[in-house]
């Protein structure tokens, strides 16, 4: 798909229900006009793994997703054999009566083998939108790794050979900043920071993306959901909470906002017992 320009890739996001600012919409058109990945950060819970599937069903392309945790590893992210069906093809030769230990072993590696994890299958999947989710939960071997990786867009397997992507995939790395990432990842990427959205912008996402909503309710989750941000929480909401809220109050009958619906569907908001806690002891619920 030709995007001429920023201006086009918010009118497209906003088709597919993605409310994006200037800033953004230029990251993410720069990113695929000049085939870098884009690196993503910010707070949970502000649109980042949401753009990467909305990219993904813009550009009508399937997302492959690599979630990435702490011991992730190459093998686990990249490809590994299956091991299970290998044996059982040996098992099955052997019982026909083959018995050349080269031609037994060249079988066992042929492509039809492998198990092609996110890496590969983003490599080998024309076109394809690749998310790193959460780059920050993986360990420093494994960045380095990743590096290497999108340097080229290239796999070596010893026993196949190299795996070249003819189309370098749409790539989209988020962190949530628990840690920081090492500058040779970035430098190799497009930076954005993802801020929570604007008020107004808030109000609009919301509409949007609950049809059922009211103006005056999504207005007022907005002004609670920036009341809970400024205040000293372990994790203040995010759109993705505000969305939940929202869609919670909605399946409650709720029309507007009120201190004890608030109160009693706070679960969808906030995740930690502290800032619950928190929150009702100190009345911030309650509108000035």
């Amino acid at each position: 798909m030709d995007i001429e320009s920023p201006e086009k890739l918010i009118e497209l996001l906003d088709r597919h229900a993605y409310l994006a600012d200037d800033g953004l919409a230029t990251a993410v058109f720069l990113a695929l006009r000049m085939r870098r990945p884009l690196f993503l950060e910010g707070e949970a819970g502000v649109g980042k793994t949401e753009l990467a599937k909305t990219l993904a069903g813009l550009l009508g392309a399937p997302l492959i997703r690599l979630q990435c945790y702490e011991g992730l590893d190459a093998a686990q992210a990249l490809y590994d054999w299956d091991f299970a069906r290998q044996l059982l093809h040996l098992k099955a030769a052997e019982a026909a009566g083959v018995t050349d230990p080269r031609r037994l072993e060249g079988e066992i590696y042929e492509r039809r083998f492998l198990l092609a994890r996110p890496l590969l299958k983003a490599l080998e999947t024309q076109p394809s939108v690749l998310l790193v989710d959460e780059i920050d939960r993986a360990d420093d071997e494994f960045e380095a790794f990743l590096l290497e990786v999108l340097s080229d867009f290239t796999i070596s397997i010893p026993e196949l050979g190299t795996i070249r992507a003819e189309t370098p995939p749409v790539v989209v790395v988020t962190s949530n900043r628990t840690r920081e990432v090492h500058d040779a990842l970035k430098r190799r990427c497009l930076y954005h920071w993802l801020e929570h959205p604007s008020f107004d912008r808030e109000v609009a996402i919301l509409l949007r993306r609950q049809p059922a909503c009211t103006e005056t309710l999504a207005r007022q989750v907005a002004e609670a959901a920036d009341r809970l941000r400024r205040a000293d929480l372990v994790k203040p909401p995010g759109i993705a909470e505000t969305l939940d809220w929202t869609e919670a109050l909605l399946t409650l009958g709720a029309q507007e906002l009120d201190p004890d619906r608030a109160a009693a569907t706070l679960g969808a908001a906030l995740k930690y017992r502290e800032d619950v806690e928190h929150v009702l002891g100190n009345g911030l619920l309650r509108r000035d």
